[in-house]
């Protein structure tokens, strides 16, 4: 699993890995001189957020390294699931771009499902559900995609490609002591009020969300977890 920041983890992910008896560990991306395990050894891959940019390479090389070893774990047809950072490096792996889009998404916000991602997400799926979002980033569909889910204010939040690439922008895998973690974390307030004076508080008052959004969460896991 590669980690980027030591706050964004796989959190409710862990328990379903550990439920379906998939070993994993972390690798830290981003720490001088890791090295990333041969991928004829890995099982597959799941890489996680953080707070820098895909096109930052020239700030964290250690992103080229990551973006050219997922393209060789993707033509390896290794089951890869991306969240946040991780689906906009996976976007960028297939050829499609990632820039900096025009509002930030922060706190609880609705996606709406498409009809491909209402066949791969669920049996009997809502077509609009509420997530945790934290981005500023987006991604365009890569060629051979297909598009998941979207939103108001973002218009690609979620895309597979193939059988066994699954990438989403917002985060299924949270709870409520990552959340406030992450609330607690340098520059957090900064972010906030960039979108909101309330953000904060707002954020707080939706964590009745948890229940729902953690069903949602271990539908989708669970189908990403079968192509193991």
């Amino acid at each position: 699993m590669f980690r980027h920041v030591s706050h964004e983890g796989l959190g409710t992910l862990a328990l379903l890995l550990d439920k379906a008896k998939i070993p994993w560990s972390y690798v830290d991306t981003a720490q001088k001189g890791v090295e990333f395990p041969p991928i004829k050894n890995i099982l597959g891959l799941v890489v996680m957020g953080g707070p820098m940019g895909v096109y930052q390479q020239k700030e964290f090389p250690f992103l080229t390294k990551e973006i050219r070893y997922l393209k060789r774990v993707i033509t390896a047809k290794k089951p890869v699931l991306g969240v946040c950072l991780g689906s906009q490096l996976i976007a960028r792996a297939l050829g499609a771009r990632v820039y900096p889009h025009r509002v930030k998404e922060i706190g609880w916000c609705p996606i709406q499902i498409t009809a491909q991602g209402q066949n791969f997400f669920f049996e009997k799926p809502p077509k609009t559900s509420m997530v945790f979002q934290w981005h500023g980033d987006t991604f365009d569909i890569p060629q051979g995609a297909v598009r998941l889910a979207t939103s108001p204010l973002c218009k690609n939040q979620a895309f597979r490609y193939g059988k066994n690439v699954l990438a989403l922008q917002f985060h299924l895998e949270v709870d409520r002591s990552m959340i406030e973690d992450w609330l607690s974390q340098p520059g957090a307030e900064s972010e906030m009020s960039s979108v909101g004076p309330k953000t904060k508080s707002e954020i707080r008052a939706q964590f009745f969300r948890f229940p729902a959004l953690h069903h949602l969460a271990s539908s989708v896991f669970n189908r990403f977890l079968s192509c193991f």
